[in-house]
C-alpha cells in the first residue's frame, strides 16, 4: 500500500505534467515575456543599484554637512578678525 506522501507526490507530479503541456503555461510564458519587454523599455534600476546610490548619497550628504560646518567656522573667524 502506498504511503500518503507517495500518493501526494504522485498526484503533484501528474498535475505538474498536465500544467506543463497546457495552454496556461504558454500564457504564463507570454505574459512574462510581455512584462519583461515592457520593463526593459522603462528607465528602471535594480534594487542593488538603488541601494548603492543611496549609500553614495548618504556619504555625500554627510560630507556636505561637514564642509558647510567648516565654511561657517571660517566665516565666523574671518568676521571676528575683521572686526578686531
Amino acid at each position: 500500500m502506498k504511503q500518503p506522501n507517495d500518493v501526494f507526490n504522485d498526484l503533484q507530479a501528474r498535475i505538474g505534467e498536465l500544467l506543463k503541456n497546457s495552454p496556461a503555461k504558454d500564457m504564463e510564458r507570454n505574459v512574462k515575456a510581455m512584462l519583461s519587454q515592457g520593463f526593459s523599455k522603462l528607465d528602471l534600476v535594480t534594487r542593488e543599484e538603488f541601494d548603492t546610490q543611496t549609500q553614495v548619497l548618504v556619504r555625500t550628504r554627510s560630507r556636505l554637512e561637514e564642509l558647510e560646518r567648516r565654511v561657517a567656522e571660517l566665516e565666523q573667524k574671518l568676521a571676528t578678525a575683521q572686526s578686531s
